[in-house]
């Protein structure tokens, strides 16, 4: 038995200016991992595509992986790397397999293509009609009729914080292998709903996330081979972008459409649920100020690796600097022309830097206001350390080059490649113990719950600027369909 293993994943954000070359997927590497570099850079560790190498060795299988490419959330894929990534896949698929397994993403934008996943499904599915294909998906999936259409099963994540990879690829390649034995004849049924949930209200310890995330536990233990509730990622200005179902049975049309429309049903009946209140940020730093136990996470939720950001916005530190908030570690500001400079001044050295500020947004009309700041260089890192969990447990994290700067009352971490705080070890790789902070100020959304939900006594959600806004005025949708709510207040009940 020979199984196609691959990952190509990458959450779009068609409103961010980050670039997404092909080098954006290495993940410090000089290219994305192929061949025996996947099974040793993932083979034993809690991700997806670890997942199925697992369930192909179990099975005897003959592993091929022609790529395995990650890369944070950023601007529209570069065609040349889409067709650099999905080419590799086509191949080896074309070269003959019993199956393939795929670790994507779901809501990958081109620029040329709205739905780059399905296009490669597509795409594979011209080369090997009969071969059973089975796909891992991100939460955030903005689901086409070109991936629902095209694979034998998919499962997506469960969880928001995302600490269920290894587990949605198990669920997606399980079936799989059991369709391989003749003892499961998958069938499938999608749907979508109008809606673009925020973000913010998108988390699986919340209402209505958790209850959707419970029944489609529930469904697959009344006997569904997987059931998913898409939140979707409303941050890509394409036509299917928001919530959508799809239900996975074994050889029973009937019941996975009966149990697609119960998700997609409650998902509506509850959409108020799923529309954030935004608190100005003065209001948000003066409740910060009453605190007097730690510590204390301030959330600049605007401005995330995990959602496209940029990453370099000051405003959140801004007012964190203006404020005199004592005893801070912020994580973190991109700026690899800062983490140069201040390396070459080196440890020790007083530095004042003009810090952040360097991208321009054009989406949100805004320019990029860096912030001078004077302080310490009080580490120089490599940047590398490897995930402890439950989110990717024992994936290899890279910052690139990064740099400490102490102001004295605020610790901020400076880093030279994207990263999402997600897991204790960013601070902790670092020499900073968060547990001893009065503050912790992450850029982030719903993702620094995996690592950091034990360690806040309190969590206060900044508005501060960028282009993972909560505020959809912001944002000038154009691409996605018409109505959708909350962008149009729609009440029909069945639409």
């Amino acid at each position: 038995m020979r199984v196609v293993i691959a990952m190509m994943k990458h959450e779009t954000n068609t409103f961010s200016p980050v670039p997404t070359p092909i080098e954006r997927f290495a993940r410090g590497q000089d290219m994305p991992f192929e061949g025996d570099e996947v099974l040793a850079a993932f083979k034993g560790t809690g991700s997806g595509i670890g997942a199925f190498i697992d369930l192909a060795a179990a099975a005897g299988a003959e592993m091929v992986f022609p790529i395995a490419a990650n890369a944070w959330p950023s601007g529209q894929v570069h065609d040349d790397a889409y067709r650099f990534m999905s080419d590799r896949i086509c191949a080896a698929v074309e070269a003959g397999c019993d199956a393939v397994l795929l670790d994507l993403h779901g809501a990958m934008v081109t620029q040329s293509l709205e739905d780059g996943e399905g296009a490669l499904l597509t795409r594979l599915r011209g080369i090997a009609p009969e071969v059973p294909i089975g796909v891992a998906l991100d939460m955030h999936t903005n689901m086409y009729a070109g991936i629902a259409d095209n694979v034998t099963v998919l499962a997506g994540y469960q969880t928001y914080p995302h600490i269920d990879t290894y587990e949605t690829a198990v669920r997606a390649g399980r079936p799989i292998f059991a369709m391989l034995r003749g003892e499961a004849t998958p069938t499938l049924a999608w749907g979508n709903r109008p809606m673009l949930p925020h973000v913010m209200r998108q988390g699986t310890d919340d209402f209505p996330n958790k209850e959707m995330q419970d029944m489609t536990r529930r469904m697959e233990a009344e006997g569904a081979l997987t059931a998913t509730l898409f939140v979707g990622f409303p941050h890509a200005d394409i036509h299917n972008a928001g919530l959508s179902a799809v239900v996975v049975t074994d050889n029973d049309p009937g019941l996975a459409e009966r149990y697609r429309d119960e998700l997609l049903d409650f998902a509506w009946s509850n959409r108020e649920a799923m529309v954030y209140q935004i608190e100005p940020l003065a209001e948000s730093l003066a409740r910060a100020r009453k605190v007097t136990e730690g510590p204390v996470i301030l959330l600049d939720h605007y401005d995330n690796a995990a959602s496209g950001g940029t990453m370099d916005t000051m405003t959140v530190l801004g007012g964190i600097l203006d404020a005199g908030l004592e005893n801070v570690a912020a994580f973190a500001i991109f700026d690899p022309g800062a983490v140069a400079e201040m390396t070459a001044a080196g440890i020790g050295a007083q530095v004042t830097v003009n810090l952040g500020g360097k991208m321009d947004m054009p989406s949100i009309n805004r320019t990029g206001e860096p912030r001078q700041v004077t302080g310490r260089v009080k580490l120089i890192s490599d940047g590398r350390y490897h995930n402890k969990g439950p989110a990717s447990k024992g994936v290899l994290m890279d910052m690139g080059p990064t740099v400490v700067l102490d102001t004295g009352k605020v610790e901020i971490v400076v880093i030279s490649r994207h990263q999402e705080p997600n897991d204790l070890a960013c601070l902790m790789s670092l020499g900073i113990d968060p547990f001893e902070k009065r503050y912790l100020m992450l850029k982030s959304r719903i993702h620094y719950r995996a690592g950091f939900r034990d360690v806040a006594k309190q969590v206060i959600e900044c508005a501060g600027v960028g282009v993972c806004t909560s505020d959809y005025d912001m944002l000038d949708f154009k691409n996605v369909r018409r109505p959708i709510f909350p962008l149009d207040r729609i009440n029909d009940p069945n639409p």
